[in-house]
């Protein structure tokens, strides 16, 4: 898969809040951090399903939309930054949930995820 093709499987299983597709883009040992918010990172690709399957399960919000704003390549041809906002329910809110997702992607699989979440918008989803 092409990188805008793993950008948009991504946001699918966002959207369909599915860990099993998000753990499929990812090598066997990828890892995927979280340096807002002080998550544990998930390493390999079972953690980052079980991971998701726990956190999406917990979660009352429905997400509506995953928008990508920008995809940004670098000078590193494994390396994409993507802007994105992720529109949410909880109840009768709806929240929007800023993001930025650094992946360095190696031979068609996520190697290495830097998920740059707005935690306060994460606190009020959950509240």
């Amino acid at each position: 898969m092409s990188m805008e093709e793993i950008v948009t499987a991504f946001h699918d299983a966002m959207l369909h809040k599915s860990a099993d597709e998000l753990a499929e883009l990812y090598a066997e040992d990828g890892l995927h951090e979280f340096p807002f918010g002080g998550l544990p990172p998930y390493k390999g690709r079972e953690e980052i399903r079980a991971g998701y399957r726990a956190s999406w399960g917990a979660t009352p919000a429905d997400v509506k939309e995953v928008r990508r704003l920008a995809l940004h390549r670098t000078d590193d041809p494994e390396v994409v930054v993507v802007e994105q906002s992720t529109y949410v329910t909880a109840g009768d809110r709806s929240i929007t949930v800023p993001g930025l997702l650094v992946l360095r992607i190696r031979n068609g699989e996520i190697v290495h995820t830097r998920d740059y979440m707005d935690t306060s918008a994460i606190a009020q989803v959950r509240g």
